[in-house]
């Protein structure tokens, strides 16, 4: 069995699982996660499969994602734990919520919705293959390159912390683009959920973002009956990073209740 890498911080009595989102990593939530340590939390930052630190695999869909969650908890004895999730680690979340609904406490669920998104992965995907790492210097190289299709100087620095040198002293990414970039369409899937979650769950959204639909909130509460949906200000789909001090203010104040 593969497990999951992760970074802990903290020996806080309350577990806190946090998830990224799709291309991202643990180390994206590294600010917010030594924040909450010093709270009581002992925060568990995960690198999802076929990101960050973790292993590889042809095998990609939310229901692998939920079991590598379930394989993570079960290894550590993580107990009455809640989950934070953004975006595609949102999805996970709903997911594994809805296979195992007894084993959160609480559940927030960061700019997303368990139903099925058009989105520009595609674009990206492709412009991450145009990089030659084999020719390729450094990360201003490959910034040089992205910057010709991806406009936003914020994405491409998100997207080129992935990038680094490996025992060969090679430049390459963390992630692990072949697969990610033949299966993303299973990141854009709407996810079965079968069983409702009937904890507490708190859904953020990003003001300037349009992932959560005012219309499809009432399907959601079907599966998340005691759903709160607050909005975060001045934010798009990376809340946790565009408004960190009122969302750090409004997850510790739903996981402190």
């Amino acid at each position: 069995m593969m497990l999951l890498k992760s970074k802990i911080i903290g020996k806080g009595p309350i577990p806190l699982i946090i998830l990224h989102g799709f291309l991202g990593m643990s180390d994206n939530w590294k600010s917010y996660g030594k924040k909450m340590s010093s709270f009581g939390f002992q925060i568990h930052l995960l690198d999802q499969r076929n990101h960050g630190e973790s292993f590889h695999s042809n095998d990609f869909n939310y229901t692998f994602l939920a079991q590598d969650l379930y394989n993570y908890i079960d290894h550590y004895k993580i107990y009455n734990f809640s989950i934070i999730g953004h975006s595609m680690g949102g999805k996970t979340a709903m997911m594994f919520s809805s296979l195992y609904p007894t084993a959160i406490n609480k559940l927030i669920i960061v700019d997303v919705l368990p139903i099925s998104y058009k989105s520009n992965f595609q674009n990206i995907l492709d412009s991450l293959k145009s990089i030659d790492l084999n020719t390729i210097k450094s990360r201003k190289d490959a910034n040089i390159i992205l910057e010709k299709t991806i406009t936003e100087s914020s994405i491409r620095g998100f997207l080129l912390k992935n990038l680094y040198r490996n025992n060969k002293n090679k430049l390459a990414f963390k992630f692990n683009l072949n697969v990610l970039h033949s299966k993303f369409y299973e990141v854009e899937k709407a996810i079965d959920l079968l069983i409702p979650f009937n904890g507490k769950s708190l859904f953020v959204k990003g003001e300037k973002s349009n992932y959560i639909l005012e219309s499809e909130i009432e399907k959601t509460k079907m599966f998340f009956p005691n759903l709160k949906l607050i909005t975060i200000p001045n934010s798009g789909h990376w809340v946790h990073y565009e408004n960190p001090e009122i969302f750090f203010e409004e997850t510790m104040n739903f996981l402190k209740s």
